[in-house]
């Protein structure tokens, strides 16, 4: 049985430390202590560097008794905001929530403390279990910047569980989709909109008339890949002709190429936009995920069927359209598997966990250990 007490209690302990992206470091340094203590040999890299951040992300190896190729556990160290001055309170129904002012923080805490006790239980159990590696990230809600800039020639395992998925434990996500965000910008002519409005060039308008051409949401019938364009700004008064529009937005999508496909569309809708009336622009975009797809028969997918069915819980293999530090894995070669932690209503200030999912998945994590 799970030690319900101290997950709590080491729940509610690490929610209040306050750990917004490129603000970790006192969430790092409590976890070295604690992966220490269960005997993992800890290294911290230089990540948070790349950043102007004084937090790097934490590595650990575990030496198992059980024969076979490590597995690697991942969790991430930040919180969304409103992420300062969080507190777990714990109600009479099991529901964990926070005060209602911030984020629970229960993405990420929960898939830390899971991984935590599930270890924890196995040596107090003195049951052999495989090596293991533990890999809790910086800034993964930034866009998996900490993973990105992570040195992965120190990882031994080929297979991992990204423990990072909204929902009760018993589901995982097998892909995930590419993530392109963009930006556009429309230069035309700013004049005199009372005086001379036919010496300018109407950024906005530009950028309004290529917009009404783009299918938003999903792009075609197949709803594999969505478009949204969710600001734009332009103008300086009311009464000039707005030189300059900018627009942002994303794309997202379960097959890169055709996440790339619709850059060249976006491209080619806003330059023949300005082309007709005599404005320039420039489209920049980043690739800030790259798709991947874990098979069903990879091996982890496999453990985790066997665990689930172990433990009675239902072994649900889906997609997301969110990302996690899973995506930077796959472009390792790491066939992995992001695993639903007990965490709901995340990015908000109802964010909610309970005490038997953080249980659930700490015996899942335990059971994936032993799993042969």
């Amino acid at each position: 049985m799970i030690n319900e007490e101290r997950i709590c209690s080491e729940f509610a302990e690490l929610v209040q430390i306050d750990a917004p992206g490129f603000g970790e470091r006192r969430m790092a340094d409590a976890l070295k202590e604690k992966l220490t203590a269960l005997g993992f040999e800890v290294q911290e890299d230089r990540a948070g560097e790349q950043y102007g951040s004084d937090t790097g992300n934490l590595y650990g190896y575990l030496k198992g008794g059980v024969q076979g190729e490590p597995v690697l556990l991942s969790a991430h160290l930040d919180t969304v905001r409103p992420a300062l001055g969080k507190k777990a309170v714990f109600h009479k129904n099991g529901r964990i929530t926070g005060s209602g002012d911030t984020v629970l923080g229960a993405d990420d805490v929960a898939g830390i403390v899971e991984i935590l006790e599930g270890i924890r239980h196995l040596q107090e159990e003195e049951k052999p279990f495989r090596d293991v590696e533990v890999l809790l990230t910086i800034a993964e809600e930034s866009y998996i910047k900490g993973a990105k800039a992570f040195d992965f020639g120190r990882i031994r395992a080929r297979e991992a569980y990204v423990l990072d998925l909204e929902g009760a434990p018993g589901s995982a996500a097998l892909r995930a989709p590419s993530l392109i965000s963009f930006k556009v910008t429309v230069t035309g002519k700013a004049s005199h909109a009372g005086f001379a409005p036919e010496e300018g060039i109407h950024a906005i308008q530009v950028m309004s008339a290529a917009i009404s051409r783009i299918r938003q949401g999903y792009v075609d019938g197949k709803r594999d890949t969505t478009l949204n364009i969710g600001m734009i700004q332009g103008g300086t008064s009311a009464n000039i002709v707005p030189g300059r529009c900018v627009c942002e937005g994303e794309i997202r999508s379960f097959r890169h190429e055709k996440a790339l496909k619709q850059v060249e569309k976006l491209q080619k809708l806003f330059e023949d936009a300005a082309q007709k009336a005599g404005a320039d622009v420039r489209l920049e975009f980043d690739v800030a995920l790259t798709a991947y797809e874990t098979s069903s028969a990879a091996p982890a997918v496999i453990r985790f069927g066997e665990a689930c069915r172990k433990l009675g819980l239902p072994g649900t293999l889906l997609g997301t359209f969110g990302g996690s530090d899973n995506n930077q894995f796959a472009l390792q070669g790491i066939r992995g598997i992001v695993l639903s932690c007990g965490m709901h209503e995340v990015h908000s200030v109802r964010e909610y966990t309970t005490v038997e999912e953080l249980k659930q998945g700490a015996a899942l994590v335990a059971e994936l250990l032993l799993e042969k």
